[in-house]
């Protein structure tokens, strides 16, 4: 009779456990009586009211049945074992999970923070848990603080069993594993996605006990996992059923207790169970929780102490960014160097800092895409970083690392004028590092870290361009084993070409960005300069465009053939004879620069400078041929250590209101002035100082042959005049004879590149001097006359033997050739026709049928704009690729490919800009930046036709 006071919902609930007596012997499964649960299961799937009922009632159930479990009753263990598999049964009431959350959350936490250390209760407790997760909506997570909490709580107890040190190495990796389940199905719950709040919380109690698996476990074990887990499919049993159906319709996985007597889990089940957890989160992970993801993983890799791991953190890191979304992965290494940045003034490089910036090194490096990367702004906060390290410490063993992270940003080439803008931000910071130099702390003195500074930048920058070669020669050998393996087709667009070949054709770094880098020639520290020539010679011989030069397939550079055709000839030779060419005043500037250091008495750009190895203390007996022995060798001052701080600080003092730019034009404009006509006091160069010009001058000599000669001639000769009193001098003596001997070779080069077999004799002769025969300094105004009358130099310069003549016998110095050669009279003649006007004027209506122009607009324009830009504007490459038009300060690289990128598997994303830009009417082919570049050059619609005679046998037939 009492039956009729108890609750319907009690008595079915009741029903559900097996007699008191027969609790023991229900083991193993202790699972529910079948009928019963299922008349429960269908009494709660049609009532949904009852479900907070049963809930709070199982719950008040489950709390006894621990309480007395934990007091060594095994009885009330089974009947807890049994309450959570009706628990288990209930949440397939798949529509109404919200009413049972409350209770079947709050009931996982009480069994696993009471339990926990069992296992057969806790993977019971896995099995409720990763049911809810299955089929909840994830709306309660942060609506419901007691429910929030007690979630939070669950997950700190399955990290806890994730993270379990028990002895025994079976039962540790059993505990493992269950964590793992759970908190993998916890990853792949809309519990972790619906709140933003919680999601931080959430993956900073998940990826504590993760990482502490992979870092136990070796680096070559988890890259062989890795690819398994990548490629399989479900990641994981729990999740056979996630996203694919809505919550209504998907199945939970059941999770069953290991079976006494089977061998227990290995270590590296253990590890592809937790790879697999991450794979899980990064999978679903956008662009604000991979950046919570991150902040996490350093996080926790601060706790664990896991940044002496180099290899495991750089592994991670790339996993990370592999495993990201593919529009996501730029998050990866822009969250490090966010990192490094926040501690850039640490005193002391710690094991963090390396590991971060090795792990820059490696995401950007790694074949793994990073599209929508922010270039610039990465490339601005490294070099940041680094020049505040030079501050801090001039020995500092972070440099090195950061400057391998700035050679890494040129393995991906997204867009053309990439490393051109890279390059143009670096030079712009070492120009400011030049002239302003960086405060340093502590004993070090200001000299000792600002050149430190400048070394570190120009690493970066070889760096980069070296590591931008390198990725086009892959993406070009990529191209073509693609094309080989193709069936042959004739006359190939394009258009047709594999992604790889397209992208691969990236802009070079142009002579008038690079020029601002000159200046070091002659910077005050030695070891700046030595370490400067190594990387301009890198720079003209691999990196700077040559238009019209080129080398031949003998190895033997010479200049390129030109094409049959009047107009393409002119055209070469306005590019080898304009004064706006930027390659050509590239070339005069550092012709100037060289002959002021092997003049001058003084380096650098103040007077407070200090000589380097001043040919003052030159022994005059000591026999020349000592002095002037291997010139082409390289010095021994490859370490960084060998940078001697000079005493003081040796700051200078300018206007605030200067620009470092216009300071340095100012220095520089001084310092060109003290280079005298006549040498009458020793130079303050060292005898390293001539080799590393003689280097130089040879490599231009090679690699740009017809500009070289036009610029370096006039500058050879000028300091072969400025020597000829040494050699009276005891003092200058040995220095003279080192000159000569410079002199000498350079003629030597250019005779063999132009084949002028007169000038190379007169060059060797010169060397046999010390076999018994009389010193014999090479005759230039001889080697010029020998030159000029050479009818390949003619021929390949269309230009005839007096113009030329003329042309290299002008009277120079270091300031005309700083201007360019623009106020030197008599210039004007060195054009095509010799008619005064400008080549660009005769050439550009011709190659773009117009016809008219304006001289004086034309003449206002000092860069130098000619048929490239126009071509790039009709190409609707925007105003990015051209340097005297607007580009923004950072470029988004999400429309555009990795010059890495495989054709066929690459992504195509909608094309947008990282930063918002005023919205523009645009014409079709671009026809505003046709505009600009028409307007810059002067064409547009004039009353005159200015030309049109010159060009009257090019006109259309209807218009003759």
């Amino acid at each position: 009779m009492h039956h009729l006071f108890i609750p319907n919902h009690v008595q079915l609930l009741n029903a559900c456990y097996p007699a008191s007596s027969a609790l023991l012997n229900a083991g193993p499964n202790y699972a529910p009586n079948s009928h019963e649960l299922s008349r429960l299961t269908y009494y709660a799937s049609n009532n949904r009211g009852k479900l907070t009922k049963l809930g709070a009632e199982l719950e008040k159930r489950l709390k006894t049945e621990c309480r007395k479990t934990c007091n060594g009753n095994l009885r009330m263990r089974a009947s807890l074992l049994v309450t959570l598999s009706i628990f288990r049964s209930l949440a397939e009431c798949k529509r109404d999970i919200a009413l049972l959350s409350p209770f079947l959350v709050a009931s996982v936490e009480t069994t696993l923070s009471s339990l926990c250390s069992d296992l057969e209760v806790a993977v019971r407790a896995t099995s409720v848990f990763t049911a809810w997760t299955t089929y909840t909506d994830g709306h309660l997570i942060g609506a419901d603080n007691s429910l929030t909490e007690n979630y939070l709580s669950s997950l700190r107890a399955f990290a806890s069993l994730t993270s379990s040190h028990v002895a025994d190495l079976e039962t540790r990796n059993r505990a493992r594993l269950i964590g793992l389940i759970a908190l993998t199905a916890a990853l792949s719950s809309e519990a972790l996605y619906n709140d933003f709040v919680q999601f931080r919380a959430q993956v900073a109690i998940i990826l504590n006990p993760i990482l502490s698996i992979l870092l136990q476990s070796d680096v070559a074990t988890l890259s062989e996992q890795a690819v398994e887990v990548k490629e399989r499919d479900p990641i994981s049993p729990s999740l056979a059923e996630f996203r694919k159906y809505p919550a209504y319709e998907r199945r939970a996985a059941s999770i069953h207790v290991h079976v006494d007597g089977d061998k227990g889990p290995s270590n590296k089940e253990v590890s592809e169970a937790a790879l697999g957890a991450l794979f899980s989160l990064l999978s679903h992970a956008n662009s604000p929780q991979l950046g919570f993801i991150m902040q996490s993983t350093c996080d926790n890799l601060d706790e664990l102490g896991g940044w002496t791991k180099v290899d495991h953190c750089c592994w991670l890191a790339q996993r990370i960014a592999d495993w990201a979304q593919y529009q996501y992965r730029y998050v990866v290494p822009t969250w490090l160097v966010e990192r490094l940045l926040e501690h850039q003034s640490s005193t002391v490089v710690t094991p963090m800092h390396q590991a971060l910036a090795t792990m820059v090194t490696t995401v950007l490096s790694s074949l793994t895409p990073m599209i929508n990367l922010s270039s610039s702004d990465i490339c601005s906060n490294l070099t940041t970083i680094l020049v505040r390290r030079s501050s801090v410490d001039p020995e500092d063993a972070l440099i090195p690392l950061l400057e391998n992270c700035i050679a890494s940003l040129g393995t991906h080439v997204y867009y053309s004028d990439q490393i051109q803008d890279l390059a143009g931000e670096l030079i712009s910071r070492l120009v400011t590092v030049e002239i302003q130099g960086v405060s340093p702390q502590g004993k070090h003195s200001f000299l000792h870290a600002r050149s430190t500074a400048i070394c570190a930048i120009l690493a970066g920058l070889s760096g980069l361009i070296e590591t931008a070669n390198k990725s086009d020669s892959m993406a070009l050998n990529c191209m073509s084993n693609k094309s080989r393996s193709s069936s042959p087709t004739a006359n190939r667009s394009s258009r047709d070409l594999p992604n790889d070949a397209r992208t691969a054709r990236r802009t070079r770094v142009p002579a008038d960005i690079w020029q601002d880098t000159l200046s070091l020639i002659c910077d005050r520290d030695g070891f700046v300069r030595m370490k400067y020539t190594n990387i301009l010679i890198y720079y003209v011989t691999h990196e700077m465009p040559k238009y019209g030069d080129s080398s031949a397939s003998d190895g033997i550079r010479r200049v390129r053939k030109l094409a049959e055709g009047s107009i393409v000839q002119a055209f070469k030779a306005s590019a080898f004879l304009h004064p706006g060419d930027v390659t050509y005043k590239l070339l005069n500037t550092l012709h100037a620069y060289y002959y002021t250091i092997l003049t001058c008495p003084v380096l650098g750009f103040t007077s407070h400078s200090s000589p380097v190895a001043s040919a003052a203390a030159i022994d005059p007996t000591t026999n020349v041929s000592t002095h002037v022995e291997n010139l082409n060798d390289t010095p021994d001052q490859n370490r960084r250590s060998s940078i001697s701080p000079s005493q003081g600080t040796g700051r200078p003092s300018f206007s605030i209101s200067q620009g470092p730019r216009d300071k340095k034009i100012h220095l520089i404009h001084q310092y060109l002035r003290r280079a005298p006509s006549r040498i009458a006091t020793p130079p303050a160069a060292s005898y390293h100082d001539i080799q590393n010009a003689l280097k130089v001058l040879r490599a231009i000599q090679e690699q740009i042959p017809a500009r070289a000669l036009l610029a370096g001639v006039p500058m050879l000769l000028a300091l072969h005049q400025a020597t000829r009193t040494c050699h009276d001098n005891p003092e200058l003596l040995r220095w003279a004879l080192a000159i000569d001997e410079m002199l000498a070779r350079i003629w030597q080069s250019i005779g063999t590149v132009w084949n002028v077999s007169e000038v190379v004799q007169m060059a060797e002769q010169e060397f046999s001097w010390n076999q018994g025969t009389a010193w014999v300094a090479t005759d230039g105004e001889a080697a010029m006359r020998a030159i000029v009358s050479d009818e390949t130099v003619l021929n390949t310069l269309s230009i005839d033997r007096e113009t030329l003549s003329r042309r290299l016998a002008i009277p120079w110095s270091p300031e005309a050739a700083l201007n360019d050669l623009e106020r030197i009279p008599g210039f004007e003649s060195n054009t095509v026709g010799g008619d005064g006007i400008s080549p660009l004027l005769r050439i550009s209506p011709a190659l773009m049928h117009m016809n008219n122009m304006s001289l004086q607009s034309l003449a206002r324009s000092t860069r130098g704009l000619g048929v490239t830009d126009l071509r790039e504007a009709l190409e609707g490459r925007s105003s990015m690729s051209n340097p005297a038009l607007a580009r923004p300060p950072s470029i988004s690289t999400l429309d555009h490919m990795s010059s890495l990128a495989s054709g066929d598997d690459g992504l195509r994303l909608t094309r947008s800009r990282s930063r918002n830009r005023p919205k523009k009417h645009v014409h079709p082919a671009g026809s505003g930046d046709v505009r600009d570049v028409l307007s810059k050059l002067g064409i547009g619609k004039q009353n005159g036709n200015l030309l049109k005679a010159s060009f009257s046998a090019l006109q259309k037939p209807d218009q003759r």
